[in-house]
């Protein structure tokens, strides 16, 4: 083991699902590096090696192992129920050889604490080597599958197709119905996923947090029973438990390290921690760093003004995206490549892996790894040789009054440029190109149907109510905060409509306010939309697949994307207003939508005004929302707070190892040299 003159060793074990758990891994592991006296990290996770970059440059050597399982989505949107289960027995099958393998990795690398965000493995492993953990989450993934039971069925209604000899009916794709999972399924699943987290000995609860019932007694699992399916938010007394100090939670008792090893010298605790984010580079906030940013994107020096042009970054991956027209092929083409022309790619075997266990193994084809270059050309290439078939237009739920958005300014028509016909520049045929990247619906699949009135629907989820001012720290708050829907167009009947004829033509969706604003499109291939000879219009640039999303997200006026941590605290920390498409079956949006309304300024969209292009209104509505906290986050540029706070966590934690150390060498048992929640760390907050 170490000593105060060797450095501590620490294994971060990271989930591979989704990026945010990655990028948030990546900033605090580069906290813990920067150190005047840092440890040795070693980054387990199925995730790619380059979204740890930053950190690996400064250090941290990565391990790609198979070390939780995944939810399963079709599309980036929606969760396929029963196959996520299958995935999570297969896992479980293999979990304790995998527990034992890398118990005794662990223990041959002499670790010294295991940090986890927020793989369940890791903690077991752990505690089965005689090494303290340390949980870093604003969630675990026993409440997200336990919610896999709740009644709330995330099924479109059944499609109808306005009769076309031209347009035959298409083909739906195969998806399974939404069907919860039996509690009585579920739960024996779930409740090892729990006893993996059980075994933390520290929680550091990251803003954004839903209820973590492996710490606290209350509120227990099921997760079904924290929501109410009504109106889909969190009950009152979810809301109350998440405002409530965590040094007044009441705590699972300890789960003690096998005979072999020393007893546990500190007590089990829940600290609050701060906002994990990757740096913003300064230079964005300046005239000559933000022009390098967006040249390097393709777009013209005469719009790098943010006095005069605003820029809606739209990061999305997975879901349709239908292409605006143009007739000008002169613009100058966005560039893709990254800077130095590669692009990124599985990474290799680490020397000495051939010897390894299969799970400790890169993984070749991963639930989240990155798509592979040429699957996704060719699923994009695929999309673009279809056109979308007649369809009715969707009809959302109408806001209730008191919380509709109107626009500040009259709907505006778009641009002669944006459309298909010249002619009628608010008009366009009912076929239309359509866009897609990996794991969206296939593009003879119409987007989602008219919902009729009378019918619940999910896509007006409304927003969670608010936390008081307590729940995290004011240095969080720009702007008071607010999660804002939008307002459905109304005046329209599902049969009295425009568009509801043979042959009729529809307004144009409204994909952008007006023409003083740009578009760039990230995660997709350098040639996105243009397969069918035509370049995109002048408005609409293709992000090298390489950016650096803070950077991107600074710059922005607006962006829109998915509800998830990576997404919301580069949002929050940039004053960056965010248009997002719930996901009503990920547990936890609950609490992101909580921190985004105290922290900063949401629109929710709904999935049909997404899928269709009416983007316009929302976009609006965010910016003018925003605006102001923007416009003084611009004045007052990247000040260093989350840095500091980060290098504030890192130096805490190496404190309770230490501690930790220190008491296991003293004999002492649970209780000895305890600190409250409301010392040290707990002051970060």
């Amino acid at each position: 083991m170490a000593t105060n003159s060797n450095p501590l060793v620490l294994v971060y074990y990271c989930s591979g699902h989704g990026y945010g758990h990655a990028t948030r891994v990546s900033a605090f592991a580069s906290h813990l590096l920067r150190l005047q006296s840092p440890p040795a990290i070693h980054i387990v996770s199925s995730a790619p090696k380059h979204v740890f970059s930053d950190s690996v440059a400064l250090g941290a050597l990565y391990r790609n192992a198979n070390i939780d399982p995944v939810i399963v989505q079709p599309l980036a949107y929606r969760v396929d129920r029963q196959k996520s289960v299958q995935v999570l027995k297969k896992f479980l099958e293999d979990k304790d050889q995998k527990v034992s393998e890398e118990s005794q990795w662990l223990r041959s690398i002499r670790a010294d604490c295991v940090l986890s965000d927020a793989a369940f493995l890791g903690c077991l492993a752990a505690n089965n080597a005689g090494i303290p953990s340390i949980l870093i989450t604003n969630f675990s993934f026993d409440s997200v599958y336990s919610y896999l039971s709740t009644s709330f069925l995330d099924e479109p209604p059944k499609l109808h197709h306005t009769l076309d000899a031209l347009h035959p009916p298409p083909k739906p794709e195969e998806i399974e119905p939404d069907m919860p999972v039996p509690l009585e399924e579920l739960a024996p699943l779930v409740e090892q996923i729990h006893a993996g987290y059980r075994c933390a000995d520290l929680l550091l609860r990251l803003p954004g947090t839903i209820p973590l019932p492996s710490f606290a007694l209350q509120p227990a699992l099921p997760s079904q029973e924290w929501v109410d399916i009504r109106t889909r938010t969190f009950k009152p007394h979810i809301v109350a438990h998440l405002v409530r100090p965590t040094s007044n939670y009441k705590l699972h008792p300890q789960i003690p390290f096998p005979p072999a090893f020393p007893p546990k010298p500190l007590p089990r605790e829940v600290r609050p921690a701060p906002l994990l984010v990757r740096s913003t580079d300064p230079a964005v906030y300046t005239p000559e760093g933000r022009s390098r940013l967006l040249s390097s994107v393709g777009v013209p020096v005469h719009l790098h003004d943010p006095g005069q042009t605003r820029i809606l970054i739209v990061s999305f991956g997975g879901q349709v995206f239908h292409k605006p027209h143009s007739r000008s092929h002169s613009r100058t083409t966005s560039k893709s490549a990254t800077p130095n022309g590669t692009t990124p790619s599985p990474q290799p075997s680490p020397p000495g892996s051939a010897g390894l266990p299969e799970h400790l193994k890169p993984l070749i084809d991963t639930q989240d790894s990155v798509v592979d270059p040429t699957q996704h050309a060719q699923a994009l290439s695929d999309a673009l040789k279809n056109a979308t078939l007649n369809r009715p237009d969707p009809l959302v739920e109408p806001c209730p009054s008191h919380a509709r958005v109107q626009p500040a300014n009259p709907v505006r028509a778009l641009p002669v440029h944006l459309t298909l016909d010249m002619d009628h520049p608010h008009v366009r045929p009912r076929g239309h190109s359509q866009l897609r990247v990996a794991g969206a619906p296939p593009a003879a699949v119409p987007t989602s149907p008219r919902i009729p009135s009378q019918m619940p629907a999910f896509v007006t989820i409304p927003p969670t109510p608010r936390l008081d001012d307590e729940v995290h720290s004011p240095a969080h708050a720009w702007g008071g905060g607010a999660i804002l829907p939008v307002a459905d167009h109304e005046g329209e009947s599902a049969t009295t409509g425009p568009g509801t004829g043979v042959g009729a033509e529809v307004e144009e969706p409204r994909i952008l306010p007006d023409a003083s604003w740009i578009a760039i499109v990230c995660g997709v291939s350098k040639d996105w939309g243009r397969e069918d000879g035509e370049d995109l219009p002048e408005n609409f640039f293709v992000a090298p697949r390489d950016v650096y999303m803070p950077n991107l997200t600074a710059a922005a006026d607006v962006l829109l994307g998915k509800l998830g941590y990576g997404t919301v605290s580069e949002c929050v920390d940039a004053c960056t207003p965010f248009v997002y498409v719930p996901r009503p079956l990920f547990i936890e949006e609950h609490g992101l939508r909580l921190f985004l309304s105290h922290a900063g300024v949401g629109v929710e969209l709904a999935r049909a005004q997404y899928e269709q292009g009416e983007w316009a209104d929302a976009v609006e509505a965010a910016w003018r929302a925003g605006r102001d906290a923007k416009t003084a986050k611009r004045r007052k540029g990247e000040t260093g707070q989350r840095r500091e706070e980060g290098a504030g966590m890192a130096r805490e934690v190496l404190e309770w190892v230490w501690r930790w150390k220190a008491g296991v060498a003293a004999g002492g048992a649970v209780g000895v040299g305890r600190i409250r929640s409301s010392d040290g760390m707990g002051a970060l907050c």
